[in-house]
């Protein structure tokens, strides 16, 4: 008996209910991706948000016989990040500290402050490949053959410059202590 052409049968799209599911296993994945890219606070969150949106919208595009959710959804999340290096758009100012607790140690959280502001330098450093590679890998969680589908290169490849881009890193790190 033939599948039905209306709908191909290669064609399913996330319902309301998986696509439910789906966000709510990959939102902290697609979040640390954007904090990797672009650094924490409200820009990261907007982004995320951007991403999941476009995603729903074109949930009727996705197609399960040509790659995970995972793979689909951050391709839409690599293209937001695109699209808002291109336009332009001034520095944000850090965030206020008004929210933290009186009892959260502030000199651990001055440090963590500080560290983080010193990995985003560092990060920023990089090339636009290396910066993402390293996003995608520890921001997105995501495996190097889930990368390496994402960007064409090969599973070795992606392997091998986030090795070195990862030395680098610690070389730099170490060189400004």
């Amino acid at each position: 008996m033939a599948k039905s052409l209306s709908i191909p049968w290669f064609r399913a799209a996330a319902t309301e209910a998986d696509f439910a599911e789906l966000y709510h296993a990959e939102l902290p994945r697609v979040y640390n991706f954007f904090r990797y890219r672009v650094g924490d606070g409200p820009l990261a969150e907007d982004l995320t948000a951007e991403t999941f949106e476009k995603a729903w919208r074109n949930r009727d595009r996705y197609r399960r016989d040509l790659a995970a959710f995972s793979t689909w959804l951050f391709t839409i999340a690599r293209r937001v990040a695109t699209d808002h290096y291109r336009k332009t758009r001034p520095e944000i100012p850090l965030h206020e500290v008004s929210h933290l607790t009186h009892d959260e140690n502030m000199e651990e959280w001055a440090q963590q402050q500080a560290d983080f502001t010193r990995l985003s330098l560092l990060l920023s450093r990089l090339a636009d490949r290396d910066r993402e590679l390293v996003a995608l890998k520890y921001g997105a969680g995501l495996t190097n053959r889930t990368i390496a589908g994402l960007t064409g290169l090969s599973e070795s490849n992606v392997g091998v410059i986030l090795h070195r881009t990862l030395q680098n890193l610690r070389s730099e790190w170490e060189a400004e202590l």
